[in-house]
């Protein structure tokens, strides 16, 4: 008899929630905001592959290092557990399903991408990669494989004041977890 191994994770009283998109979509600062205005520990996963050696080396032409998912995952399995988190990355497929309560892609206009991206100082060929990935709806189309559809939410990025209702949506859905998942 075959057999997988399940695992169930504890139910959660406070959401984990995946801010994702294109480098530029505004990640970073829409995470920082909602892990404020919702009380949540913020995990920024390139600097957790930077800080704990979570990549096999570097990329010079991309100027970006080779991330190691397994050790990624492996890194974030405990951290996730018990919810509360807001996680920070520009890519989505490789986590497990079962950590997620809302995965939200964030989504710019092209033009406000390269205006960011040149803005930090990124290579032109990694400049231009990252524009295509949004034109083609990379982050997005990964995000819809990879979950189920209603934790999706995709979220225009391009000013302040979307950036803030974003933020606002997301409180939102923790406050209204955390009312339902109170045991």
């Amino acid at each position: 008899m075959d057999s997988e191994l399940i695992i169930i994770s504890p139910p959660r009283s406070s959401p984990n929630i995946l801010v994702t998109g294109t480098p530029g979509t505004g990640k970073t600062t829409t995470s920082e905001l909602i892990a404020l205005a919702a009380g949540l520990e913020k995990v920024t996963v390139g600097e957790l592959v930077k800080e704990r050696s979570l990549h096999d080396g570097y990329n010079e032409e991309f100027d970006t290092y080779w991330l190691n998912e397994d050790k990624v995952v492996d890194e974030m399995e405990d951290m996730l557990a018990g919810g509360g988190m807001c996680v920070d990355f520009h890519t989505c497929g490789m986590f497990p399903e079962r950590w997620f309560d809302l995965v939200v892609v964030l989504r710019a206009d092209t033009d406000k991408i390269y205006d960011r991206l040149e803005k930090r100082g990124y290579k032109q060929n990694k400049v231009q990669e990252n524009i295509e990935c949004e034109i083609m709806q990379v982050v997005l189309e990964e995000a819809q494989e990879s979950y189920q559809p209603e934790i999706v939410m995709e979220l225009a990025s391009n000013t302040v004041e979307q950036m803030e209702a974003n933020v606002e949506k997301v409180a939102a859905f923790v406050e209204e977890f955390r009312r339902t998942h109170t045991q």
